[in-house]
């Protein structure tokens, strides 16, 4: 069973940067396509950048030019760097499968942008 553990958010004033890593055990990731979702309050959690298992990358269109996922097979992970961050993003952040069949959820890492 994959286990999936998200680190690396915090509190960071508008326009900074943070770089989240998300590991994984149980299994290898690097046969899978994956994703960062983010989940902000009373929203639906959604998916804002994925990579493929062949590196293709796409981003939702809110997080496009500011975020960039990346994926460490050797290390089995996985990783969203954030720039030009904004009051909006503020999410608790995860990462899983974009397939149908989803691993189970981390317990994600919080993102608060403010000043």
């Amino acid at each position: 069973q994959v286990q999936l553990v998200e680190s690396g958010g915090g509190l960071v004033q508008p326009g900074g940067s943070l770089k989240l890593s998300c590991a994984a055990s149980g299994s290898t990731l690097r046969v899978y396509a994956m994703g960062w979702y983010r989940q902000a309050p009373g929203k639906q959690r959604e998916l804002v950048a994925l990579i493929s298992s062949r590196f293709y990358t796409n981003y939702t269109d809110s997080v496009k030019g500011r975020f960039t996922i990346s994926r460490d097979n050797a290390k089995n992970s996985v990783h969203l760097q954030m720039n030009s961050l904004k009051p909006e993003d503020t999410a608790v952040y995860y990462c899983n499968t974009i397939e149908t069949t989803k691993f189970t959820w981390g317990q994600g890492t919080q993102v608060t942008v403010s000043s």
